[in-house]
Parts: structure tokens; sequence; C-alpha cells
């Protein structure tokens, strides 16, 4: 009579969500530091401890990988923009949150920063074949129109403002600063990575961005 097989010998069932989510990680971090170009799918199997045709059998290819992962760190920001609960804050305080939350969110996660220097030297090859960036994109920028609008009414924003190129600006004078740190930090001789520099710098893009919609 065949013995039983034992509890410990049963073969595991596959997690799919589970293993997508260890390669999304692993590639993340390959990416980062290597750039697509430099990224091997061989380093991303092994940081996340499966075999190297999984990559193939849940993303198809290394770019279509690339994209899954700039769609991941580009929700993160939506999501985070989503917890703000904007709607219905008084003008100001609305526009205020977004502007601390932009600079807070680069402070906690330079390697969107590099993932997106990386892609903008592609030309945004992948970014432009991405339906869901777009889609991410869109109501945010509706709901910035709908503040300036609300702030424009009460009296306490001037008329006329774009709320895309306001967006824009609100995301680069963050993002300008983290990702020249090293080279600003040397140029002026002094450390901008301080935690003191970042308050400073905090401070400042959120009283520059709040006076120029004052009326």
């Amino acid at each position: 009579m065949p013995k039983k097989r034992s509890e410990n010998t049963r073969p595991q069932r596959r997690d799919p969500a589970a293993t997508r989510k260890k390669l999304l990680t692993a590639a993340r971090r390959e990416f980062a530091g290597s750039g697509l170009a430099g990224a091997r799918v061989d380093e991303i199997a092994a940081r996340a401890g499966v075999n190297k045709q999984l990559v193939y059998h849940y993303f198809g290819d290394k770019d279509a990988l690339y994209l899954a992962v700039l769609e991941w760190v580009y929700e993160e920001i939506r999501a985070q923009e989503r917890k703000l609960n904007l709607e219905g804050l008084p003008p100001e305080q609305a526009i205020k949150k977004l502007i601390e939350s932009s600079f807070d969110h680069l402070a906690a996660h330079p390697d969107f920063i590099v993932l997106l220097n990386d892609e903008n030297r592609g030309g945004a090859r992948h970014v432009r074949g991405s339906r869901k960036l777009e889609a991410m994109h869109s109501p945010l920028v509706s709901l910035v129109s709908t503040i300036l609008d609300e702030g424009v009414k009460a009296g306490i924003f001037r008329k006329g403002i774009n709320p895309l190129h306001l967006y824009i600006s609100i995301a680069g004078l963050s993002y300008f600063y983290f990702s020249n740190t090293p080279t600003l930090s040397a140029i002026f001789g002094k450390d901008l990575s301080s935690r003191a520099a970042r308050q400073a710098r905090r401070r400042h893009v959120v009283d520059l961005v709040m006076h120029s919609l004052r009326p």
C-alpha cells in the first residue's frame, strides 16, 4: 500500500499575486539602480527568488516589466493624493496640502526620481504607451481646477491660473531640488540633503506657490 504524502512534502501552490509583487519589487530596485538598459532579467529574478521564466510569464518582456514599475510608482503618488481628501477643504488649505504632499512624497521615494530621469532619457516611450497613466492624471488636474475656481470666487486666488501648469510648477519646484541635490550641494557648498535644509526648502516651496496665487 503506497505511503501517504506527508504535509511537508506536498507541492506548494503558486501564489500569482505574491509572485508578481516580488518581481515588481525586485524590478523597481534593479531599474532604479541600473536603469532600463543596464537592468538584467536574471538579476531581477534572483532578487525576487523566483525562476527567470516567471518574469516572461507574468510580464512578457523586460520593457513590459519596466512599464509596470513606472505605473506602480505613479499610482503611489495618486494614492497619496487621494488620501489627502482635498474635496471640501478651503481652497488655500487644499493647495497647501497638495504642495506638502508632493514634496514629502519625493523625499520618501528617491527611486521615483531616478526612474523618471531614465524614462525621460528614453523619450517617455513607455509612458506614452500606457493608458493607465493618462487615466491617473486627468482627475487630478480637474480637481485642481475646481479648487482654483473656488478660490477665485472666495476672492483669495487671482484669476487666470492654468491648473495644469500650476501642478507642473508644484511638482517641478520639489523635483528639481531632489534630483539635483548632489550638484546643488557642491556648487553652493552646503549640504542640501540635511533635514534642516529639506525643511527650509519645503517651507520655501509652500510660501512661493501660495503667494503666486494671491490676487
